[in-house]
């Protein structure tokens, strides 16, 4: 909800809905059960950091019996700003979820805040682990220049409902486990309401410490508007939804002049084709080829595709998959990086980027790890080890999410059949 109703037309809509209730003709959005009583987002204090700036933290107090919640904003992309963190004028909404207000960057593409949002132990900052949470991202909306987009990322394991029915927006499952939903109707819609299941969805999953968030929105003309936000930590019922298909592996590596891009899908349900998407800016996509589905609903089933970079003049390159079913619903793998050296090396050695990181850390490997068994670990000041990941046949360029580690200095230590590769990174 962007705009204020009047009170003359919510006092029709009001009787409009009693007639409606009184006849027995209720829609289902309308009839909507909730499922939990969920988290409330209501009560905040600023604890530290510049307010509304990159950095800053903020105490939600007893979200559920003797917990707490804080927030932080983890970073602005592309000119986007934090107005407020938690938007309750005028009424709309609802006071017990976390609704930000967030201004666009006034860009062409993409713009957003990040969000991390801790679970602690009342009035500490000691971490506790939910039994379960549920994450409803309500009203997303846009117009014909302006699309609202979220992202919600528990890690793996999560699971996801939205309606099926006529939805204003397309719901996708990245690699990384977060799901990612973009409006796609371009149709403001009046009220922040869980009636509306046409522009909302919920992401759900048990044993839940911390969570990432991501608001913003996608801009085909420059604006600097500012769009409030509203995730409510309460689970809804939905029809049944069926993602199209399961992605369990998707990897690019260079080879000389060309990119082999090698893709693995299970239980494939009604799906199409795929659209190997490929970007110089990270932002803009255009297509770089197309493969039909085998159609294999009950065993794995392995594809690939080359792309000729020969002529390419960018030094990085993105590429990202779209599986698209036969009702043309599709949804998007995370992002694979290629990065396109003056000359070719061999040395074992391997590029950390961004350094500092506070996000996303991003790691090249040498040419000869790509498309093999690759272990990465990060390690603390005090050689414990904070993180790792494994790849069974990586890409040149992987990508390892360290939001949730602590700041300080950290040894990235790299490995494959018996090498080993490290350099020193600085998280914020």
């Amino acid at each position: 909800m962007k705009t204020i109703v009047p009170l003359k037309q919510s006092l029709v809509k009001f009787v409009l809905l009693i007639a409606v209730i009184a006849s027995g003709v209720l829609t289902q959005a309308q009839s909507l059960p909730v499922l939990s009583e969920g988290l409330k987002f209501e009560s905040f204090q600023h604890i530290s950091g510049t307010d509304l700036e990159v950095g800053a933290v903020y105490r939600f107090a007893s979200v559920t019996t003797n917990v707490d919640a804080l927030v932080k904003i983890d970073s602005l992309v592309n000119g986007a700003k934090v107005n407020k963190i938690d938007d309750n004028s005028n009424g709309l909404g609802y006071k017990a979820a976390l609704q930000p207000a967030v201004k666009s960057g006034n860009v062409i593409g993409n713009s957003y805040a990040v969000f991390s949002i801790l679970f602690v132990q009342k009035d500490t900052t000691i971490p506790v682990t939910l039994q379960s949470v549920n994450a409803t991202a309500l009203d997303l909306d846009g117009n014909s220049t302006l699309k609202e987009f979220v992202e919600i990322g528990y890690g793996t394991g999560a699971t996801m409902s939205y309606w099926m029915g006529t939805p204003d927006i397309l719901v996708s499952q990245l690699l990384s486990g977060a799901y990612y939903a973009r409006n796609i109707l371009g149709i403001e819609r009046n009220g922040i309401d869980t009636a509306s299941l046409a522009n909302m969805f919920t992401a759900t999953k048990t044993d839940v410490s911390s969570f990432v968030l991501k608001y913003g929105t996608s801009t085909t003309n420059p604006t600097g508007s500012t769009r409030q936000f509203s995730l409510y930590m309460k689970g809804f019922a939905y029809p049944p939804s069926i993602l199209p298909v399961s992605l369990t592996a998707f990897s690019a590596s260079l080879n000389n002049n060309k990119v082999d891009l090698k893709w693995t899908t299970a239980s494939e349900v009604n799906v199409s084709h795929f659209v190997v998407e490929k970007s110089t800016d990270g932002s803009n996509y255009t297509d770089a080829g197309m493969v039909f589905s085998y159609g294999s609903a009950f065993e794995t089933a392995n594809y690939t595709l080359t792309d000729n970079i020969a002529n390419d003049q960018s030094k990085v390159i993105y590429y990202r998959l779209r599986s698209v079913d036969i009702d043309g619903k599709s949804q998007l793998s995370a992002t694979r990086i290629i990065r396109i050296d003056s000359k070719e090396s061999n040395n074992i050695t391997i590029l950390t980027y961004p350094n500092p990181v506070s996000n996303e850390l991003r790691i090249t490997v040498p040419a000869n790890w790509q498309n093999k068994k690759v272990v990465y670990e990060l390690f603390n000041a005090n050689g414990q080890i904070a993180k790792r990941n494994e790849t069974a046949s990586s890409s040149q360029t992987e990508t390892i999410n360290v939001i949730n580690l602590a700041p300080g200095f950290y040894i990235v230590r790299v490995s494959c059949e018996g090498q080993v590769a490290q350099q020193k990174v600085v998280k914020h």
